[in-house]
């Protein structure tokens, strides 16, 4: 047997039994179960965890990262504010200055990657969770120790905090400092408070850190839910306005605010998915888009998320179904095929798009009812995660 495989088992075996963790990206029942899988040798899930920890060894060499890094500044002069540049805007190259730039959809411009905090920001995020997650499963206290430190330095130390709102995000040069599209970046945090989330009761994040990331979470809660840049980004109807309602309704259960998420999750069931999905399941917004299956799929991935925070607040999305059809079932029932990469998707689009995306978008519709067609297409094309992919753990198959 692998050495790690017997540390591991010895490592859960010793973790004492607590209730499933506090997440809400993640299903914590099947996470707690597939811990309690792993303490019994069961195969499927050791793999996994052999996989989750080798990534989180990998960044436990990881430079903590802060807003202070980028060379890009906010038009605000503050070095804390989270500043990023639109991805799709290029510079005019009829003007000597390139502004105002111009939009080439699904097209990016290598320099919005480069000049500001977009990137580094969401592998902060990422790496929470994963460090998170490795910790929950082995009770390796590097794991946790490491988390805490990336999250002190991104958003609680005084001297490299980043400020709580993203007025500065996807600015576009010659046209605006910042726009609600920008705050689609901001979903990540949902990953570092479910990462979080899993090192309750670990000596490295202790109350008073919890405390002051709550206190800068309100306050930015408070900005999502006051600034025009999110009210611009609440009204977007394509896959911009999904993730913002994910990341509200997500924000709201991280913070205790059950009626508040209610709220958000009612009006996604009775105003924007029978907006955004067609009797037949297809999805006109994303359709339009040059890279069409990546936002079909994106948006799916926005609205399984809020069917999962439905469930916390007693609102199901997945029976739901307008009278012509319109539902969260008949969009998966569509895209779920695409999974097959030798199915040719309907546009001719700039870019191919990873289609293991539709499998954990199935894993979500099982929760809610069997059916042999999605158990066929996971047996078929589950294969071998890639890094980073890490729906498997809370999989309870």
């Amino acid at each position: 047997m692998h050495r790690f495989t017997i540390l591991a088992f010895a490592a859960v075996a010793s973790l004492p039994a607590a209730e499933a963790p506090r997440t809400f990206s993640i299903d914590a029942k099947d996470l707690a179960a597939n811990r309690a899988r792993l303490a019994r040798g069961d195969a499927a899930i050791t793999r996994e965890v052999v996989a989750l920890r080798a990534e989180a060894d990998r960044l436990l060499n990881l430079k903590p990262a802060s807003v202070l890094d980028s060379p890009g500044v906010a038009a605000s002069g503050d070095p804390h504010d989270y500043y990023s540049a639109g991805p799709y805007w290029w510079p005019d190259p009829a003007k000597p200055d390139g502004l105002p730039y111009l939009q080439r959809d699904g097209i990016v411009n290598p320099e919005s990657r480069t000049s500001g905090d977009m990137l580094a920001f969401r592998r902060t995020c990422e790496s929470v969770r994963t460090l998170g997650l490795a910790h929950y499963f082995t009770g390796d206290a590097r794991y946790a120790q490491k988390a805490a430190l990336v999250t002190r330095v991104w958003f609680l130390d005084r001297a490299t905090r980043m400020n709580p709102n993203f007025q500065h995000a996807q600015g576009i040069p010659g046209r605006s400092p910042g726009r609600g599209a920008g705050l689609i970046e901001a979903r990540h945090l949902m990953l570092l408070n479910d990462g979080l989330a899993l090192l309750a009761g670990s000596p490295a994040w202790p109350a008073t850190d919890a405390a002051a990331l709550r206190a800068w979470l309100e306050e930015f809660y408070r900005w999502l839910s006051t600034s025009k840049n999110a009210a611009d980004e609440a009204a977007a109807e394509n896959n911009h306005g999904s993730w913002f309602a994910a990341q509200r309704a997500h924000m709201a259960l991280t913070l205790g605010r059950a009626d508040d998420a209610k709220k958000i999750l009612l009006a996604v069931r009775d105003g924007r998915i029978p907006r955004q999905i067609e009797p037949d399941g297809s999805q006109p917004h994303e359709l339009r888009r040059t890279r069409s299956l990546n936002y079909v799929l994106f948006n799916l991935e926005a609205l399984t998320l809020l069917a999962r925070f439905g469930d916390h607040v007693g609102v199901d999305l997945w029976k739901f179904s307008t009278p012509d059809g319109r539902g969260l079932r008949v969009a998966l029932r569509v895209a779920a095929p695409y999974v097959d990469p030798q199915k040719t998707w309907p546009k001719k689009d700039v870019s191919d798009e990873n289609r293991a995306r539709v499998l954990p978008l199935l894993t979500e519709a099982l929760r809610h009812g069997e059916d042999a067609g999605y158990r066929d297409l996971l047996r078929r094309f589950g294969g071998t995660p890639a890094v980073g992919e890490h729906w498997r753990l809370w999989w309870a198959r």
